[in-house]
């Protein structure tokens, strides 16, 4: 549980994903909003303030020591992601 800018407790949910045996855990504030939106030459996340430290959240968790290459995150319509967006992963590639 994380807590706001009052240091009042912020409901969350837990997921955890296993790639090549190392564990990420990604973590959603209970009131995160989040819309992708593709705009045929440009795609738009638009957040609110849980939603985007949720967001970075699961940017920061794939980035941590020991990660595996190609591990990645699926955010859905009504999977993490408000009704009528477009799919968006968030995927780890150390290859250059």
């Amino acid at each position: 549980m994380t807590s706001d800018s009052n240091n009042t407790p912020v409901e969350s949910t837990r997921v955890t994903a296993v790639t090549d045996g190392v564990a990420q855990l990604f973590t959603w504030d209970e009131d995160a909003r989040i819309e992708v939106r593709n705009l045929g030459g440009e795609v738009v996340i638009e957040a609110n303030a849980a939603g985007l430290r949720t967001l970075a959240s699961h940017l920061l968790t794939l980035a941590q020591d020991g990660v595996p290459d190609g591990s990645h995150l699926h955010l859905e319509d009504s999977n993490g992601l408000e009704d009528g967006s477009v799919g968006l992963v968030l995927e780890r590639s150390d290859d250059e």
